[in-house]
């Protein structure tokens, strides 16, 4: 097994807690790998530090699966965090929908997996898991069987762009027989049609469960306007707890569609108005003409993927929460959210209240929330904790 040696000073995000070892942390390499192989990660004074999977091709050059220098990287490692990844989220959520794997947290960078009802989607965003990902997968049917838990399908959507960073190409399609692709979910009394195949990520944000149901008792009886709408979530939530009225904008044709198929398959189509529109381009629009809303929701793509935009992605954060606070009638709500990494609770926070001061609003918190526990931070590993979300409510300033 090589030996990585950082320089003096370097692995702080390793100590802290976190998986990853950067090209300009390390010193030297003694002995020889190929890229994916396990490989044991050393201090600059010779401590061990972890072991983990290599990758030249990468800026993350190693990501760390143990912190035990006597623990072996084989078929056993494996199936036990497998195991203690689906044992948690039996403790803690339903699991019908829900992630079951969560790369980094945990504790196998690179490797997610996503259940859609009886179908499990998985996703291998670098080489290390790449070439284990029959392995991890295979292992996760045979654990998700022992329980009873039925798997019809199985799909990979290993397509990400992070693969590209990584030495990949972009790939997906059936790993198991395949099957109807378009999977009927329900979460939080809202059913949707779920396109594992084409749809975002590995086909819907089970992230945000939780979030869209802590919308529902804002919403009753209000006008209601929801901004990056995707597939309709947060809109056919808030018809199903009550709004008179939803507008539900995004800029793809193919989520509008699929959001008002959800909007038939609820009952809601004469209560959820889907229109095709760049936000960007239509709030400015609706300040022109004078509309207001009681509750206006962002919930936006990441508008940064790293550290070097996050600049450029704060003057748009704070521009679309600008003008979505004037949307709202005083007394009125805006839920806003961010799901880069890159942008920090602290940022996220800061920005808010600039674009508030900048519009003369005040901000009353209602509540202030992250990713669903599917999705667990973990402390000290700053990439596990990426989606920001409040619900504010917004006055005018005394």
């Amino acid at each position: 097994m090589a030996v990585i040696t950082l320089k003096k000073g370097e692995g702080r995000l390793l100590r802290e807690g976190g998986c990853w070892v950067f090209d300009n942390e390390i010193a030297y390499v003694s002995g020889s790998y190929e890229n994916g192989d396990i490989v044991t990660v050393k201090s600059a004074e010779d401590v061990f530090l972890g072991k983990g999977y290599i990758n030249d091709h990468s800026k993350i050059r190693v990501r760390v699966l143990t912190r035990s220098e006597n623990e072996e990287i084989n078929e056993d490692f494996f199936e036990r965090k497998l195991r203690a990844a689906w044992e948690y989220r039996k403790s803690i959520m339903k699991t019908d929908s829900l992630r079951v794997v969560f790369s980094d947290a945990d504790q196998l960078p690179g490797y997610v997996a996503d259940k859609y009802e009886d179908v499990l989607v998985f996703q291998a965003e670098t080489l290390g898991m790449d070439i284990r990902k029959k392995l991890l997968t295979d292992l996760l049917l045979k654990i998700l069987k022992e329980d009873g838990v039925s798997i019809t399908g199985v799909y990979e959507r290993s397509d990400a762009k992070v693969r590209t960073l990584e030495g990949l190409e972009r790939v997906k399609g059936f790993y198991s027989e395949p099957f109807n692709t378009k999977v009927l979910i329900r979460e939080n009394g809202v059913q949707y049609e779920v396109d594992v195949e084409n749809g975002q990520k590995t086909g819907f944000f089970l992230d945000q469960k939780l979030n869209r149901k802590a919308i529902h008792p804002i919403v009753k009886n209000a006008r209601v306007l929801d901004c990056f709408t995707h597939t309709g979530s947060f809109a056919l939530n808030a018809a199903i707890a009550g709004a008179r009225e939803v507008i539900a904008a995004d800029a793809s044709e193919l989520a509008v569609e699929q959001g008002r198929e959800n909007a038939e398959l609820n009952g809601v189509s004469d209560i959820v108005t889907f229109v095709r529109a760049d936000v960007l381009d239509l709030l400015p629009e609706y300040l022109a003409k004078g509309e207001q809303f009681d509750v206006v929701i962002l919930d936006p793509p990441a508008f940064t993927k790293s550290k070097n935009s996050v600049k450029n992605a704060l003057r748009g954060y704070r521009e679309i929460n600008r003008q979505g606070m004037k949307l709202v009638r005083p007394g009125g709500f805006l839920v806003t959210a961010s799901c880069s990494e890159n942008l920090t609770p602290e940022l996220f926070r800061k920005v808010i209240d600039e674009a508030a001061r900048s519009v003369h609003k005040r901000l009353r918190e209602v509540e202030y929330r992250t990713q669903s526990p599917d999705h667990p931070i973990v402390w000290g590993n700053p990439n596990t904790h990426y989606l920001k979300f409040a619900v504010l409510q917004v006055q005018d300033r005394w």
